[in-house]
């Protein structure tokens, strides 16, 4: 069954912006927390070039990207594979490049923490980890709305909330990844770009 997420249909088209920058010319995609599905038909059918792997850990968001898939009628949108990003054991052993759109704040820290991890076990040199979300900075006011959103996630789930990106920094670092790239996106949102050194 379908799941509609409204802010997919808000956010697809800034994203694939910055991803038309930031992905390579070919090669395979691996998007980690796919949700709905949508995006992931909507940026296959973008980059017709790359290889588009989604992925989640709710078997009702992978039967929802399962749906989009099989309607879609795009043929370099793969069949949704079950990962968890907190894992230590990934379905995909190599990716060319890695996307993860709204999932750091809606997710323990391990799932961030496995994220990197994971990054650092598939991508080969230079390839880009491209974060999507709202996100705390130091010396930068947060908006708002971002603080309600922020109270609210951990009202919901204590584990959940705004990360910090300096702390998403260090967490690269540690497995040999550095942000190349900060981009200001609609909403109070970020894109942060992580390369594999």
């Amino acid at each position: 069954m379908k799941r509609k997420a409204p802010a997919a249909a808000r956010n697809r088209e800034p994203i694939a912006a910055v991803l038309a920058e930031e992905l390579p010319q070919s090669g395979l995609v691996l998007e980690v927390a796919s949700g709905t599905g949508e995006h992931a038909l909507q940026f296959a059918r973008a980059f017709p070039h790359l290889g588009w792997q989604p992925s989640d850990p709710d078997s009702g968001a992978l039967e929802s990207i399962a749906a989009w898939q099989r309607d879609g009628g795009c043929a370099n949108l793969l069949a949704p594979v079950r990962l968890d990003a907190a894992s230590a054991r990934w379905p995909v052993s190599r990716a060319d490049a890695l996307v993860c759109i709204n999932m750091v704040h809606i997710s323990p820290v391990e799932a961030t923490e496995g994220l990197f991890a994971g990054a650092a076990r598939v991508l080969g040199a230079g390839a880009p980890l491209v974060l999507y979300g709202p996100y705390l900075e130091d010396g930068i006011e947060t908006a708002p709305l971002n603080l309600a959103f922020d109270a609210s996630l951990k009202a919901r789930d204590p584990r959940w909330g705004l990360r910090r990106a300096e702390w998403l920094d260090e967490i690269a670092a540690r497995h040999g990844l550095i942000r190349t790239r900060r981009v200001a996106m609609p909403a109070n949102n970020l894109m942060l770009v992580y390369r594999k050194a």
